[in-house]
């Protein structure tokens, strides 16, 4: 089990390491299943856009992109975080940047976890998950 944080195209910015990490792997375990490598690469949304341009074809700004490396019940992958899309999510959502960048990473490792959020009870469900999760941190 290993979770790492990495800057890209942006300042870095003081964590709370063990909290979140800690919090990472309680998630996953309580889902009945088991850490593994995680990688977490906070970026600007100009980085992002290229991820997604060239491993996904799209081209449009998003606030995340989650890399599917799960294998066994082990969870791994690497996800990508705007910073410039959580700060605008804050805004509209009148919520404080540390709770949405939370949400951000939760509904990552929720992807990962195997939960979905294109259909409408998917993305109930991982809100609904998402919500739970934050309480708990």
């Amino acid at each position: 089990m290993n979770i790492n944080f990495y800057f890209e195209d942006i300042e870095e910015f003081q964590l709370d390491l063990p909290k979140i990490t800690s919090w990472i792997n309680s998630t996953i375990t309580e889902e009945g299943q088991e850490p593994g490598e995680l990688s977490f690469i906070l970026c600007s949304d100009d980085y992002l856009l290229e991820i997604n341009k060239q491993y996904l074809n799209h081209d449009y700004y998003t606030d995340i992109i989650t890399f599917d490396y799960v294998e066994d019940g082990i969870v791994s992958g690497d996800i990508f975080i705007s910073v410039d899309r959580v700060k605008e999510n804050a805004d509209e959502y009148q919520v404080s940047f540390a709770n949405e960048l939370n949400r951000i990473v939760i509904h990552g490792v929720l992807h990962l976890l195997g939960y979905k959020d294109k259909e409408a009870d998917e993305k109930q469900l991982m809100t609904s998950k998402e919500d739970y999760y934050l309480s708990v941190y």
